[in-house]
């Protein structure tokens, strides 16, 4: 299954998504991120911390994930839409 996440606070470390799903600490995921071009990258994380949302806001759960594997040219993709982020 499927599901879209709005993520934030991206880095080559890991990242922050909101999600309707409530994950347990080191649970880990394979994730495709999108990038501004459309394309995708596939990276491996865990989740590190989960933090209940109020209800009616944007999603059920705020979480933090912690990137464990990125293949070596997804990781340099990731990398050059940091470095031309303004």
């Amino acid at each position: 299954m499927h599901h879209k996440r709005n993520t934030q606070d991206i880095s080559l470390g890991g990242m922050r998504v909101f999600s309707d799903e409530n994950f347990s600490v080191a649970d880990g995921l394979d994730l495709d991120v999108l990038l501004p071009d459309g394309s995708a990258v596939r990276v491996w994380a865990e989740v590190v911390w989960v933090r209940e949302l109020e209800p009616g806001g944007l999603s059920r759960f705020e979480v933090g994930l912690k990137f464990t594997d990125i293949a070596g040219p997804d990781l340099q993709r990731l990398a050059s839409v940091f470095s031309s982020a303004p």
